[in-house]
């Protein structure tokens, strides 16, 4: 059983894919994580994220390993633990940069459907272009959407301190740069479900897409 979980920033993918694996016993991946840790990679060993050249010369050195146990999911860059460094504000600037670069996308895109491929038990991924390009053939497929206002309360909350309406411009910024990027754009697949998260809580989200796969299990 696989299934693809797709949508912008700050509508509750992350929670909703590892509640959801974690409660029907799937191993969970989080693409996005993969994308950080390239970028933080790229970052810290001194490659310019703005000259797509460069990135794309660079994008096979770095060793990404991700975890999938839904409830410890882990993600190394040569060994070291990048959890928390993929995280900070310098990488969540540069990251749809280096998103953007066919070669980048390429490399963790075959990275993301061996992962997938070897999950024994199926698996929930989330991302941006899961059920679109990496996994066309999932077996279900959800898009996860909310007001850009309510992504901002969320994400400034996650951010804590953080200035809601800087944080909402940031959304619709970064939305704008992945919906129109020329390789594996943001976007919903034809046959997704979609799910609209403004108006309901975590919990009633991942009851929904839980009830979602038991259909689709009953139904296979």
């Amino acid at each position: 059983m696989i299934v693809a979980i797709d949508g912008p920033s700050g509508t509750g993918k992350s929670s909703t894919s590892k509640a959801v694996a974690a409660k029907l016993g799937l191993s969970y991946l989080d693409t996005g994580a993969q994308y950080r840790a390239i970028t933080w990679w790229m970052i810290t060993n001194g490659v310019d994220v703005d000259d797509a050249d460069v990135v794309a010369s660079a994008a096979g050195k770095p060793t990404i390993v991700s975890g999938t146990d839904p409830s410890h999911p882990t993600i190394t860059v040569d060994g070291v633990d990048a959890s928390g460094p993929i995280r900070t504000q310098e990488v969540t600037s540069k990251v749809s940069a280096v998103s953007a670069v066919p070669e980048v996308r390429t490399r963790i895109t075959e990275l993301q459907r061996s992962i997938a491929a070897s999950a024994e038990h199926g698996i929930v991924v989330e991302g941006r272009d899961i059920g679109t390009t990496v996994l066309p053939d999932a077996d279900l497929k959800i898009f996860l959407t909310a007001s850009p206002e309510a992504r901002a309360a969320r994400r400034s909350g996650e951010l804590k301190g953080a200035d809601v309406h800087a944080t909402r411009e940031a959304l619709i910024k970064r939305d704008a740069a992945d919906s129109s990027r020329k390789t594996s754009p943001l976007a919903k697949a034809d046959d997704a479900v979609e799910v609209d998260t403004t108006q309901l809580t975590l919990q009633q989200v991942i009851e929904c897409v839980v009830t979602l796969v038991e259909e689709k299990r009953a139904a296979a």
